[in-house]
């Protein structure tokens, strides 16, 4: 298999695509304004503990408060005395809010401390209560009405480690088979780190000499260290570390041996890259090129059309068919369509074909597309339940490619799968789009024969406290079209029907279901006065 990542950036947006033997399998985007918080690092303050949602809200200095559930809180903010008698309780002493925050010290609570049951432990006690200070990670993207997720089991990501703060436990990557590659790594880690830090250590760092090794660690210790520096001088909510930006995190995190290239067509990036795997992993750096032909890199790898289909609503399938896919507020829906596939000579048989087609698509537009959340596939009617496990079978096999966490159900009878998808940045359909003006994301926009009604109804209303003989009325170029060029000559009908002469004027601000009466010729807006 040959893996390649291409870097198209340009000062609109920066465009990185992975592809396996000349598929596209995924895409990344970034504006250079991005407002993705994943991975940032902040310094906290609880406004909120709802015991009834497992959770607190923790105001991080953005529009709307983090969200932290109490699973995603780390061992050292837990508690086992939460049976003590409120009487028995130790006062609370004045202690440092620097000491609390970095996990130097507890406070007394003065009143009951939350908890959460889990499977495995039990009733567990959270440390935590309101006006504390903590710090925390993001980890997804606010969304909708929802604000960003946090997790206090922070993380310093390296090329080769990844430095827990708040973790003593050393851990090391599945993919590293060798248990005496394992043994040697944890033990390293272990004579570098501090007695109450812990690590997880990457799969690229198999293999590797412990100076390289060792050099990760002392970057990432000395980060933190300028982070602790920064909660001694905060003086309330503060950014602490932030994750860089798009193409340093794809370089980081998933260029490894196995990727025969990485081409960028941007001398700024190409020197960025350069100078970061020369500090990081020199061994990578023959494998960055330069891409300077004068046609676009994405059409060279002819991987642009796969782009542009993952911003279409409809994608077409091999042998006729499409799936179609719409965004609600709770979920994405996709409808599996037969269309023109009709190869087959039975029913079962075309379902079949376009089905499988469709599973595939898919989940190649749930990873491309970033989809996160629940997602609703609609196939085809199938009749043998056989079809339907092998159907099944098959989204697993495909999802399974898929680097965030998913989850997919049996075909039901009617033909519908869920599936959910570990949410943690913006879909790309909402980090490329705004919400229609006009339609306010409905997709639909109000008929002109309905404005008209709306019109009609002004019209007879103020006939009817009124004898004024002129009218004005303004609305859109569209609906102005509409009622000039209509059949049943609408201005004569009004004219006839309410004595009334109308003046249509044309007004490009109003949108389609607008309008605005004005008395006689002039100017006086009196739409308001007769509704």
């Amino acid at each position: 298999m040959i893996r390649r990542i291409l870097i198209n950036a340009t000062s609109a947006t920066t465009r990185i695509a992975i592809t396996e033997d000349g598929r596209l399998v995924e895409l990344f985007t970034e504006a250079p304004e991005s407002d993705s918080h994943v991975g940032n690092i902040y310094l906290g303050k609880v406004t909120k503990i709802l015991q009834g949602m497992n959770a607190a809200f923790v105001d991080i200095g953005l529009e709307q408060d983090a969200f932290l559930h109490f699973s995603d809180v780390d061992q050292t903010m837990e508690e086992g005395d939460d049976d003590i008698d409120e009487e028995e309780r130790p006062l609370t002493t004045q202690v440092d809010s620097v000491d609390v925050a970095l996990r130097n010290a507890k406070i007394a609570p003065k009143k009951r401390l939350p908890t959460f049951s889990t499977k495995r432990a039990g009733e567990i006690t959270i440390n935590l209560q309101a006006k504390q200070p903590v710090i925390v990670q993001v980890t997804r993207d606010a969304y909708g009405s929802k604000g960003v997720r946090v997790t206090t089991k922070v993380g310093l990501p390296g090329r080769n480690v990844v430095l827990l703060p708040f973790d003593a436990n050393a851990g090391v990557s599945r993919k590293i088979a060798s248990q005496r590659e394992r043994r040697r790594l944890r033990l390293l880690a272990r004579a570098i780190l501090p007695e109450d830090m812990g690590c997880i250590i990457r799969t690229a760092a198999s293999g590797l000499e412990e100076e390289d090794v060792r050099a990760d660690f002392e970057f990432l210790l000395e980060q933190w260290q300028d982070i602790e520096r920064v909660v001694k001088k905060a003086k309330g909510p503060t950014l602490l570390y932030r994750e860089p930006g798009l193409t340093y995190s794809v370089i980081r995190d998933l260029f490894t041996d196995g990727t025969e290239t990485v081409m960028v067509d941007d001398r700024k990036v190409y020197r960025e890259i350069k100078n970061y795997l020369a500090r990081s992993a020199p061994e990578l750096e023959s494998k960055i090129e330069l891409y300077t032909d004068n046609r676009p890199l994405f059409d060279t790898y002819k991987i642009e059309r796969d782009v542009e289909y993952t911003h279409a609503r409809t994608v077409p399938l091999q042998s006729g068919g499409s799936i179609v896919i719409d965004h609600t507020e709770a979920m994405v829906v996709i409808d599996v369509n037969s269309g023109r596939a009709t190869n087959e000579r039975s029913q079962e048989g075309n379902a079949v074909k376009t089905n499988f087609e469709a599973v595939r698509e898919v989940a190649k537009q749930i990873r491309l597309r970033d989809i996160g959340g629940m997602v609703l596939v609609d196939f085809i009617d199938m009749t043998h339940e056989d079809n339907r496990r092998k159907l099944y079978a098959e989204m697993k096999r495909e999802l399974a490619l898929d680097r965030a966490k998913t989850v997919c159900y049996p075909v039901t009878q009617l033909g519908l799968m869920q599936i959910t998808r570990q949410r943690i940045r913006k879909a790309i359909a909402e980090r490329s789009s705004e919400q229609c003006p006009l339609c306010a994301g409905t997709g639909r926009v109000q008929s002109a024969a309905t404005t008209l009604t709306a019109i009609d109804r002004w019209l007879r209303a103020y006939r009817a406290r009124t004898w004024s003989l002129t009218v004005t009325v303004a609305a859109s170029p569209f609906i102005i079209h509409h009622i000039r060029h209509s059949s049943g000559a609408t201005v004569l009908r009004w004219l006839r029907t309410y004595f009334l002469f109308v003046r249509l004027r044309e007004d490009p601000s109003l949108d389609p279901g607008e309008f605005r009466c004005f008395a006689g010729a002039s100017s006086k807006d009196i739409t308001r006065h007769y509704l």
